[in-house]
């Protein structure tokens, strides 16, 4: 690479016109059948087809794990997921602890079809109760009925034996019965009683003890036969639950954990181990899910399926028509009143806001929800019917209002110069770089005054932030790259005499990303070259070696945060943020912006190169980096980087003369 192509990119920058700023929703709106049926898992394909293949095994290494995103509601997606695959409850039987006729402390375990138990024992009761002699035929009779080996076996037993044979005070105790069988069980509250269920014991005249009817099933035994849901992290925070649980999948049977010793002494109370055929969904985090991975080497051996559902929808991908379905799910959980297409169009333009992505949008159904129903709110005390258009931009306003405090107070301080950002004028070695601030669970953007200022040295850079230990690993990287675009320009043949430091000015919190690094590089530039910048444009964007600018995170929030700032001090025709030209699909603008931006008060560029930007800041073109042309940004530099090795080494022949002398 030469150092002219070096030096610039071909692309020029690009003024960014109001329809770029924001994704068109009207043909999304137009593309939507209002009449669809409700569907929560709009987009999920990826996710729906691990889960219907795990679904056709029922090995004990053929389990799921399901990743959702924090604003879908686990609940309605498992339902949906269960009907629309028809996930199995044939294989859910009924099960029922019966007093053991040798052994009152050793109660027998004995599956009956579902809904079948509370029926199987009044005829036990019965059974028990017709004479011995006139109990022939009576087994085969009932074992017919019910279609239960365990069942057939118990009648056996007691064959022979009254009620008043068998030890005990108790017949039987039904653990688990399925009167409407349902195909999946989600245990979202993770404890030992809820997930395994327990052995209670009570005390009687100072005896501890216990008995049939104080055994009592956990979601494992409700849904053994079908599809056990659990919260992933609420289980994994309690190891011994996690292992537990790998024995009972590993073994295929359930076995009560034996109860703890009381200062009467031990209690042995060992029901009968009840054998487990079931198909485990852990729902938890993608974050999680790589823990589990790295943490535990037989995780990957039970759970083989990996489920990740998307937090966005790709319009591109799947088309507008389905999504129509999720705006009525999400009509339906909120029970709101009916939307008019001016509000159907809010709301995609809200969802496309959250998606930050010009081509998607959001599947986050809580916060959708939230808007619904404050809109909703709104509309009721109106005293409409419906729900426009109005009331949902309201109920977007008022809650991004709640939040604003905090930003608010801090662009107050910047008004009241007690942060010193300036928005007119032109300073050297001086920029607004972009930042997003999170703080007490709130983000939102704000600009940021970064300094440059040059002296002697070796060519090394010196950032402040790093020596004061207020910076993050990759802000680090940012200015090492930074750093080496600058010497692969002006130091590739003689050192580098100048030395700069480089600060985020009243800034007290670590620092850390690349996104201010374009900012950093044009405000070196500016001290290098002795060159002013416009105060009234603000910079974001990474860079590489070579000075491609690439694409950042909170695009929208940095570019609100500088709006605000400049739309309180007056907006002056000059204002605007240079961008990543990468970013452009990620921009989604608040409609005040995009006004400003169509009245010509405010601008947004986006450029590819850093020269682009240089240009952009200080109004001069960049030139060539070995230049002594004084009207270019980069002759600047070089002639002032030779004055400085001219002084260090007033002796040393000049570059051009050895080079001559060579030859």
């Amino acid at each position: 690479m030469n150092d002219k192509s070096m030096a610039r990119n071909q692309a020029t920058h690009l003024l960014l016109a109001p329809k770029q700023l924001k994704s068109d929703a009207v043909p999304w709106l137009q593309g939507m059948d209002a009449t669809n049926e409700p569907d929560a898992l709009v987009g999920q394909e990826r996710a729906l087809t691990a889960v219907a293949r795990a679904q056709q095994q029922r090995s004990a290494y053929s389990h799921v794990y399901m990743s959702l995103p924090a604003g879908m509601i686990a609940h309605d997606i498992i339902q949906q997921l269960s009907e629309r695959q028809q996930w199995s409850s044939q294989g859910m039987q009924d099960w029922v602890y019966l007093a053991n006729p040798e052994d009152e402390r050793a109660p027998l375990c004995v599956s009956l079809p579902a809904g079948a138990a509370e029926q199987a024992l009044i005829d036990l009761w019965g059974y028990l109760n017709t004479p011995v002699n006139e109990r022939k035929g009576s087994i085969t009779e009932l074992a017919d009925k019910y279609n239960s080996a365990g069942y057939r076996h118990y009648l056996q037993l007691i064959a022979d034996k009254a009620f008043e044979d068998i030890p005990g005070n108790e017949l039987a105790n039904i653990i688990v019965s399925h009167q409407e069988p349902r195909a999946w069980v989600y245990c979202d509250r993770v404890t030992a009683t809820t997930l395994f269920g327990d052995i209670r014991v009570q005390n009687v005249e100072g005896q501890i003890n216990t008995e049939l009817h104080l055994i009592r099933s956990g979601a494992l035994l409700e849904a053994n036969g079908g599809t056990l849901l659990i919260q992933a992290n609420e289980l994994l925070i309690q190891p011994e639950l996690w292992r537990q649980l790998k024995h009972v999948i590993r073994s295929g049977t359930y076995q009560w954990q034996q109860l703890p010793a009381s200062p009467q002494g031990t209690l042995h109370y060992e029901p009968e181990p009840i054998p487990i055929d079931i198909k485990l969904i852990l729902v938890g985090s993608r974050d999680l899910f790589a823990q589990l991975r790295e943490l535990d080497a037989e995780f990957s051996n039970f759970f083989p399926y990996f489920a990740e559902f998307r937090s966005f929808y790709a319009v591109n991908q799947f088309g507008e028509a389905p999504y129509g379905r999720f705006l009525s799910y999400l009509q339906n959980t909120a029970r709101c009143a009916p939307l008019t297409d001016c509000a159907r169009l809010a709301l995609l333009n809200f969802s496309a806001e959250m998606a930050e992505h010009q081509n998607e949008l959001s599947l986050d159904a809580v916060a959708l929800i939230q808007i619904l129903e404050e809109a909703n709110t709104l509309a009721r005390e109106a005293g409409e019917p419906s729900i426009n258009g109005t009331f949902i931009e309201q109920a977007i306003h008022d809650a991004e209002h709640r939040e604003r405090l905090l930003a608010e107070l801090n662009w107050q301080s910047i008004l009241e110069r007690q942060i010193i950002i300036d928005t007119e004028g032109e300073a050297i070695g001086q920029i607004n770089g972009l930042t997003v601030v999170s703080m007490a669970g709130i983000e939102f953007g704000e600009p940021s005054r970064i300094t440059a200022t040059v002296h002697y040295g070796e060519g090394d850079i010196i950032d402040i932030e790093r020596k004061a230990e207020l910076s993050g690993a990759i802000h680090t990287k940012g200015i090492m790259i930074l750093t080496a675009y600058l010497a692969n320009l002006f130091a590739r043949q003689e050192p580098m005499p100048l030395s700069a430091t480089l600060v985020f000015e009243q800034s007290y919190h670590e620092v850390d990303g690349d996104s201010a690094s374009l900012a950093e590089l044009c405000c070196l530039m500016s001290a290098l070259s002795e060159t002013p910048i416009d105060q009234s444009i603000a910079v974001t964007g990474a860079i590489d070696q070579f000075g491609n600018v690439q694409a950042i995170g909170g695009i929208n929030e940095k570019i609100h945060g500088y709006f605000e700032i400049c739309k309180m001090r007056g907006l002056n025709t000059r204002h605007a943020v240079i961008v990543p030209k990468s970013n452009m699909i990620n921009l989604h603008l608040r409609q005040e912006v995009i006004d400003a931006v169509a009245a010509g008060e405010f601008a947004v560029y986006a450029v590819n190169h850093a020269t682009e930007a240089f240009e952009l800041l200080m109004n001069t073109p960049c030139g060539e980096p070995l230049s002594d042309d004084k009207d270019t940004l980069f002759g600047r530099v070089h002639h002032r980087l030779q004055d400085a090795l001219a002084h260090q080494h007033p002796a040393r022949p000049s570059l051009l003369k050895r080079l001559f002398s060579r030859s």
